[in-house]
């Protein structure tokens, strides 16, 4: 070859042809839940539920487990005995809740299908364990999903058992769930 008749090749651009995703480490914000926010607490739950629980459980299980939360009233009395909070993003839109009591039982956390490991569990659940340590609870328990059962292992939460739960018309798995808090 003779000098100077190297060619020389620029990259090739690749354009990424996958759809957005929300950024992983974005500034959400938290508020505590209130009676007004029923209707899109509802509405989160249900379509968490059929479209990211789907994965684990078949679609009559996800459709009867849905429909737990359509009751306004439950989820009022659920609001009344429980500590919820939400995670909103930059629009001031609830993506996320979670909830505490002050026995340490940790009854719901969900996360909207388009937030999905974009750090919205992980708020949510620090500020629940928060809410715990500031009750003095030794422990956390929850009911676990077989699709929330890996994000909860992760955090340091043990399964005690395993367990079929009745939603309205059928039994589904899940799992007892506990952390020990160190006060």
């Amino acid at each position: 070859m003779r000098k100077g008749s190297e060619s020389h090749h620029r990259p090739t651009v690749v354009r990424n042809s996958c759809p957005k995703t929300p950024p992983l480490h974005p500034q959400y914000r938290l508020r505590e839940l209130s009676t007004e926010d029923i209707p899109v607490l509802q509405t989160l739950f249900r379509e968490t539920i059929l479209h990211v629980n789907a994965q684990d459980y078949t679609r009559e299980e996800v459709e009867d487990w849905a429909s737990c939360g359509e009751s306004a009233e439950h989820m009022k009395d659920l609001l009344a005995r429980n500590d919820y909070v939400a995670a909103l993003n930059e629009r001031d839109e609830i993506i996320g809740f979670s909830s505490m009591n002050a026995e340490g039982y940790l009854h719901s956390l969900f996360v909207h299908k388009d937030y999905q490991r974009a750090g919205v569990g992980s708020l949510l659940l620090t500020a629940v364990e928060k809410k715990a340590l500031e009750y003095g609870v030794a422990e956390i328990t929850s009911e676990v999903s077989l699709t929330a059962r890996p994000f909860f292992a992760k955090r340091g939460y043990e399964m005690m058992k395993v367990q079929k739960r009745r939603a309205n018309r059928l039994e589904l798995t899940n799992f007892v769930m506990r952390k020990r808090l160190n006060n």
